[in-house]
């Protein structure tokens, strides 16, 4: 099953609704995957300070403050934030993204890296989704983008790093329905090929798929429909970075998704009733997106 649920807005004075939007289309997917949930969030000054790159962790068995004492010995002189989130520690300090992973994990070896960049937040967990919205916050974010993933676990364990979203590439953020049947052949492929994973979720072969591709210059169109090319099964993909947000389903479409798009918003949901509470809906161009047609939309 799972649900995912994604919202792309035009119009700034909308931004400080974004957590309140998406929290109401999130709670009309939560018996698609009651198991676990998680969610990515563009541009809140909370979880992703203005100047500042943010970190997206699972702390284990540590406490945020361990968390951030931790980094900052490995960060002399700059100013390390967290903000404890739930099942989520966010970890922010003044310095290159790619510079802040290495600093995490060097500080705290074996720790779950799940999303990285100067825009993003990604929260997630084990329970059901409204619960989780509600341990962290969501209501209350604002930013210019949000996506979220209920879970019905099929293909590994229900854990917080098994749980969606994947964000594995510098603002980066997949979010599936649905399962790929040759996962482990190209799991193995990018293993080869020096990649690390975190999971046994074949959700996260496709996004760490989708990441070389965006590393290797193409951009997100491209990138998907190089997926579309490699992968097998059936599936209903939404994948966003700080400048895009697209979606794409397998040559079947057996998986449900519906768009709806006005001048204000783009917003995708594997049901319509998770849209129909979007303001300005009744006047949204309204469609179920064509098999192996990638839709894409920029900031």
């Amino acid at each position: 099953m799972c649900g995912i649920v994604g919202l792309h807005l035009r119009e700034p004075s909308l931004y400080p609704r974004l957590g309140e939007l998406l929290t109401g289309m999130l709670s009309q997917v939560c018996e698609r995957g009651p198991d676990s949930a998680g969610m990515a969030v563009y541009g809140d000054p909370r979880w992703s300070p203005p100047g500042s790159a943010t970190v997206s962790v699972l702390p284990g068995a540590h406490r945020a403050e361990e968390v951030r004492a931790a980094v900052a010995a490995e960060l002399p002189g700059a100013d390390v934030a967290v903000v404890d989130a739930g099942q989520t520690v966010l970890v922010s300090a003044p310095t290159e993204a790619e510079a802040l992973v290495t600093a995490v994990r060097a500080a705290l070896p074996g720790i779950v890296v799940i999303g990285f960049g100067e825009d993003l937040a990604v929260l997630k967990g084990v329970g059901h989704p409204e619960a989780l919205a509600a341990e962290v916050g969501l209501a209350a974010a604002q930013g210019w983008q949000g996506v979220a993933h209920t879970r019905m676990a099929t293909e590994s364990a229900v854990t917080p790093e098994g749980s969606h979203p994947f964000a594995v590439g510098p603002d980066q953020c997949l979010v599936h329905n649905g399962s790929f049947a040759n996962h482990a052949t190209i799991r193995r492929e990018l293993i080869a090929a020096g990649m690390e994973f975190d999971s046994q979720n074949d959700s996260e072969v496709g996004a760490r798929f989708v990441a070389a591709q965006l590393a290797a210059g193409y951009d997100l169109e491209k990138s998907l429909k190089l997926l579309c090319e490699r992968f097998d099964g059936f599936y209903t993909l939404l994948v966003s970075t700080r400048d895009s947000f697209a979606v794409v389903r397998d040559a079947i479409a057996c998986k449900p998704a519906v768009v709806a798009e006005t001048t204000q918003w783009v917003a995708m949901a594997s049901e319509y009733r998770a849209l129909a509470g979007l303001p300005g809906v009744e006047s949204a161009r309204i469609f179920e997106p064509e098999p192996e047609e990638v839709y894409a939309w920029q900031r």
